[in-house]
């Protein structure tokens, strides 16, 4: 099996199910006497909320170097929105770091969707490393909440949801949002918060949720088991 270097942090609640879905999903296969071994490095939340893009990027690259260093054979990021950092921190490395994009465009090419709503704070809904990622990739368009709602969504992502308050209102507006991204012609609606999968779970909608969180966790069971494919330069 190969190791696999994490970076946490942002937030620690979603780092958690990170590492318990990677561990069960390897142990599906390999069975529960063992595990596969991770180096988890996890930061400040703060340093996101900051918004200083030179220093974050300066920083998860020095991570990123640390965890090459301590053996990695590749860099998983435990959240989204640091994928802001990618194109920075992976010319620079030597390993692989795996792209939350590449899990979500897998499943939505699995489904045939070719056109996704995405969810999540305003970094990540307004950035462009998910949408370039999945049209550069894959050939899926991304469309995006209203400017009034990426604001109310940045403010449930980051007053509430990572510190680990799951309320019912938060719940009722990301609900009216799938249903909003379905009456815009969407054919499916991208979690795009570590945490959205833990607020909305097990809720019924009228489009299939990609739900990152568990998505990325296979993507790094695969590279840990080894399976053909995961760096794919044409897609099929």
């Amino acid at each position: 099996m190969k190791t696999l270097g994490l970076i946490g942090g942002t937030s620690w609640h979603s780092t958690i199910v990170y590492y318990r879905l990677i561990n069960e999903l390897v142990t599906e296969k390999i069975g529960s006497q063992a595990n596969p071994e991770l180096i988890l490095y996890s930061l400040n939340i703060e340093l996101m909320r900051e918004q200083d893009h030179e220093k974050i990027n300066s920083k998860y690259l020095e991570v990123s170097e640390k965890l090459q260093q301590a053996g990695a054979d590749a860099i998983l990021i435990c959240a989204n929105t640091p994928h802001m950092t990618y194109k920075y921190i992976q010319p620079r490395l030597k390993i692989p770091v795996l792209h939350i994009g590449e899990a979500i465009g897998r499943e939505a090419k699995r489904l045939g969707i070719t056109r996704l709503g995405l969810l999540g704070n305003k970094p990540t809904v307004t950035g462009k490393f998910i949408p370039d990622y999945l049209q550069d990739n894959f050939g899926i368009e991304t469309m995006l909440p209203s400017a009034n709602d990426i604001l109310r969504s940045h403010h449930f992502v980051s007053k509430e949801l990572t510190q680990g308050k799951f309320t019912e209102e938060a719940r009722k507006f990301y609900l009216e949002q799938t249903d909003l991204f379905h009456q815009k012609g969407a054919q499916g609606v991208v979690l795009g918060c570590t945490e959205l999968p833990m607020l909305l779970d097990k809720e019924e909608t009228k489009l299939p949720l990609i739900a990152t969180t568990q998505l990325h966790a296979r993507l790094a069971a695969d590279f840990i088991l080894e399976k053909e494919g995961i760096f794919e330069s044409k897609r099929q």
